[in-house]
């Protein structure tokens, strides 16, 4: 008969129990542990042959785990929340109220998942990131498939919203960009685009840098994205993200849809030009 008794005599008679739990609950057994106390002189070494590939994540995979779910969240509520702000009230409350929206929501994602992932949110900002050198490729693939599926899971909230729950969309087209009406043509769109972009991204690269204050770095880059949608929004609506014109372009639909390629190619270009332009500007060493 087993018992729970931490005799030092006992310790040999569990070795098919320690099998069994650690199988079933998928346990990476160290070669001397599976518990504390009368366990910990036991070999499992057959168990964690054969349990394999049902071993617990290591550290470095829970991290990276993070990394995605915090870039889904942070684009997730800043599509629900920014472009949802254009939705509901760019013609009640005006571009001012849109801008400022914009730069709340990215100072909230900056402080909320900045410690975890570094709150890109922005796909521009994850291509400029590889091109410093400040992530691997592969690390960055993940962050740009779970931007895109965050921009379009909010987007589809919004569609709910103004679909089936009395909402109504003050944009016309669930807040996503374009050209060719009446304010810009394409070739403006695609140079205002690359310009926005390069400013916005090139002062997160510059006050998330080693040498500058880190504390005051989410601060900057609201006021930032603030500062290029008061230019953008009258014009093709400011997508400077293409996460966050992709989500809602592909809920609306029609035009926007047919248009989006322009906001996804001319955010990623200015991201590119400020990557390059960046160790030209940085501070120095001390």
């Amino acid at each position: 008969m087993l018992t729970w008794s931490r005799d030092r005599s006992a310790r040999a008679a569990p070795s098919k129990l320690n099998f069994l739990a650690g199988f079933l609950l998928g346990v990476s057994l160290e070669k001397h542990t599976l518990l504390s106390g009368p366990w910990d002189v036991i070999d499992n070494s057959s168990v964690h042959r054969a349990i394999g590939w049902m071993s617990m994540p290591s550290k470095g995979q829970l991290m990276n785990s993070r990394n995605l779910v915090a870039e889904f969240l942070g684009t997730f509520f800043l599509v629900l929340l920014a472009v949802g702000s254009a939705v509901v009230g760019i013609k009640t409350s005006g571009v001012l109220a849109v801008a400022i929206a914009f730069g709340f929501v990215l100072i909230l994602a900056a402080y909320a998942f900045g410690p975890v992932s570094g709150a890109h949110v922005n796909p521009a900002v994850t291509l400029a990131m590889v091109i410093s050198r400040k992530m691997p490729i592969a690390e960055a693939a993940g962050f740009w498939v779970v931007q895109f599926i965050g921009a379009i899971a909010a987007a589809a909230v919004l569609k709910l919203f103004t679909t089936s729950f009395g909402v109504t969309d003050e944009t016309g087209a669930l807040g996503s960009n374009g050209y060719d009406n009446g304010h810009i043509n394409m070739a403006g769109a695609f140079v205002l685009e690359v310009l926005l972009t390069f400013a916005f991204v090139l002062v997160i690269l510059l006050v998330t840098d080693r040498a500058a204050n880190a504390t005051t770095a989410g601060l900057a880059i609201g006021a930032a994205l603030t500062a290029v949608h008061l230019v953008g929004i009258p014009l093709d609506g400011t997508s400077v993200n293409p996460a966050r014109s992709f989500g809602p372009a592909l809920m609306a639909g029609g035009t926007s849809l047919s248009q989006v390629w322009l906001f996804i190619l001319a955010p990623l270009v200015g991201g590119a030009v400020a990557a390059f332009v960046y160790p030209l500007t940085r501070a120095g060493e001390k």
